[in-house]
């Protein structure tokens, strides 16, 4: 899918358009071959650089192409994608190309919808003038920094949920949540450092001309990231601990269980080992008796009623 937006320079109104004009915003979301092929004609640039950006294993990064001076930017943004096999979300990562072409265009490619590109779409970012590249630039890495924060809150929040779980019963659903989550953050906490390379390169390395006031939107960006990497390692840290304990506690749990089971055993065995030599054919105590039976019975028990106090008093039937 390709849409083209435009911003009227004297109403500042921001309106999809057919037309090719300097100034304009492509967005192009899964691409088909025929769209690349088309866009790259119109617009005179190597297919490379949306190829890049439909990779999925595509770090972030900034590459230039002097040939057409054409300018990529790669950023990892956060989005979610269902488990259909176990009806679940989860959280990971895609890159979003950004495509400096001449001073003429500004593209966007990605693989899917995003957050970031729908909310420039409806135009929810505030002064978001396609023909003023770099302001647009910086806020989609401002717009991306806040949205890994949205989701980390989230993150943390579900890990919560699954916490208070998982203090009343050790189910296996709620344990491959928070191994879900705790994959989650790994992944968040990569790329959010790749982002700040890029961020880092942006602000130092003069790549695109920064007015006073870019400068700022960027500053402020690249402190969201840091504040984003910093939340993403704590809640690593503590995501990490609670499964270390966990384990223990559900090792120490069946440890118990093991534990009771054998002593239940071993007070069952004792009826079963006194009626085995009561049973064989040989002369026994009690044979003549005619409440032999009955003493037996009696014997049983009592080593049995024995052997549990003994047990219980050991702790192995606590």
């Amino acid at each position: 899918m390709v849409k083209m937006y435009c911003t009227e320079i004297g109403t500042n109104t921001t309106q999809e358009t057919k037309e090719y004009r300097k100034g304009n915003w492509i967005n192009m979301i899964a691409p088909t071959e025929e769209e690349i092929k088309k866009i790259c004609q119109k617009l005179k640039i190597k297919e490379d650089f949306i190829r890049y950006s439909l990779d999925y294993e595509e770090k972030a990064r900034i590459d230039i192409e002097d040939d057409d001076n054409t300018t990529l930017f790669i950023i990892d943004v956060p989005i979610i994608e269902k488990d259909k096999k176990n009806d679940t979300e989860e959280y990971t990562t895609m890159p979003l190309g950004i495509i400096v072409v001449r001073d003429d265009y500004i593209i966007t490619v990605a693989i899917k919808k995003n957050q970031i590109i729908d909310e420039l779409e409806k135009n929810k970012l505030k002064n978001v003038v396609t023909y003023k590249k770099t302001r647009m630039i910086l806020q989609m890495f401002y717009k991306n920094s806040s949205e890994y924060l949205k989701y980390l809150k989230r993150i943390n929040k579900e890990t919560e949920i699954a916490e208070g779980v998982l203090k009343t019963s050790q189910k296996n659903k709620e344990l491959l949540k928070m191994l879900s989550l705790e994959k989650s953050l790994v992944y968040f906490t990569t790329s959010l450092k790749s982002n700040e390379l890029v961020m880092e390169k942006t602000l130092r390395g003069k790549i695109i001309k920064l007015y006073e006031e870019d400068e700022d939107i960027l500053e402020d960006a690249i402190i969201e990231n840091k504040q984003a990497i910093e939340m993403a390692q704590i809640y690593s840290n503590i995501l990490n601990g609670t499964m270390d304990a966990y384990a223990s506690i559900i090792s120490n749990n069946l440890n118990g269980v093991m534990k009771f089971l054998t002593s239940i055993t071993i007070i069952i065995a004792i009826p079963t080992l006194i009626s085995g030599y009561w049973g064989m054919n040989v002369k026994v105590p009690f044979e003549n008796e005619p409440i032999g039976f009955i003493i037996v019975v009696a014997i049983s028990i009592i080593i049995a009623l024995l052997t549990m106090i003994w047990l219980k008093k050991r702790g192995m039937l606590n």
